[in-house]
């Protein structure tokens, strides 16, 4: 098992104190937020990235994941999104998705993650039409990543356009390229009714990389503590030994600002009972 840590939960600290402190408490791997104030694009040179990268290695830490997810830098978490009405807002989040991208491969970064549409609104249109834009849009940055070799890995979330195991499963198989596929967030499947252990069984093919947060028994979507919640994470970790996989397992607890460095170390030390 591989476990590294979102710096989405150190909006206060540096990227490189988040950096300094994930790595201190003994985890492999660091996910970068992708936006304000640690590695918005626009904002960041080549210069930088090699820094860091040079940083990191001095830290012994590898990226899981690249969070490309929030937009915070131009709009808020989720806009501009996939699905917006006017073509100037979509090619912002395309453009986001593609400068991520490209950031990645200088960071040896595998894979970054992005929004799952949305949210939808009161007046919104079809599903089904939304869902075709979503493809539309997407597929612009899919090319490059194809070029990059690098992965899009759509993050399925309440409230999206994609919510669940099912929708996501239809979304993928609308493409023909292995450079899309799913950042898998356990704790919103929980949310949505699903059993996080049987979502990791049934789409073992699409899993590019793992989010992890308990949730309470309520399923309202909120990032508690591992083991805090109602989440069996035996079950969870049986399947994913189960499906073999190698990736990263990233504690995502952005809910955890005020106390990001104790909020990690929690987590990680109750994480071990499962390696």
């Amino acid at each position: 098992m591989k476990f590294a840590f979102s710096t989405n939960a150190f909006k206060q600290y540096s990227l490189e104190d988040s950096i300094k402190e994930i790595g201190a408490i003994g985890y492999e791997g660091v996910e970068i937020l992708c936006d304000i104030p640690h590695l918005f694009p626009p904002l960041v040179s080549k210069q930088r990235l090699s820094r860091l990268n040079k940083f990191l290695e001095r830290h012994y830490l590898k990226v899981s994941n690249l969070n490309a997810f929030t937009l915070s830098a131009i709009s808020d978490v989720y806009h501009p999104s996939w699905i917006e009405t006017d073509k100037h807002s979509t090619d912002i989040r395309i453009m986001h998705t593609i400068n991520c991208l490209k950031a990645a491969s200088l960071l040896g970064a595998k894979n970054i993650s992005t929004e799952a549409g949305g949210p939808l609104t009161a007046n919104a249109r079809e599903r089904k039409d939304l869902v075709k834009l979503f493809v539309k849009n997407i597929e612009r940055a899919v090319k490059i990543a194809e070029t990059e070799k690098i992965r899009i890995l759509v993050e399925p979330e309440p409230g999206l356009i994609i919510e669940n195991s099912s929708q996501i499963t239809e979304f993928l198989n609308s493409f023909d390229s292995k450079s899309i596929g799913m950042n898998c967030d356990l704790g919103h499947f929980f949310c949505v009714g699903e059993d996080p252990a049987k979502v990791v069984y049934q789409l073992a093919d699409y899993i590019g990389h793992i989010h992890l947060a308990d949730i309470s028994s309520d399923r309202v979507h909120y990032h508690l503590l591992p083991g805090t919640g109602s989440i069996n994470f035996k079950d969870i970790f049986d399947a994913i030994r189960s499906i073999r996989y190698q990736g990263f397992i990233t504690v995502e607890l952005y809910t955890y600002e005020n106390n990001p460095i104790e909020a990690a170390q929690l987590a990680y030390e109750y994480l071990q009972r499962f390696v």
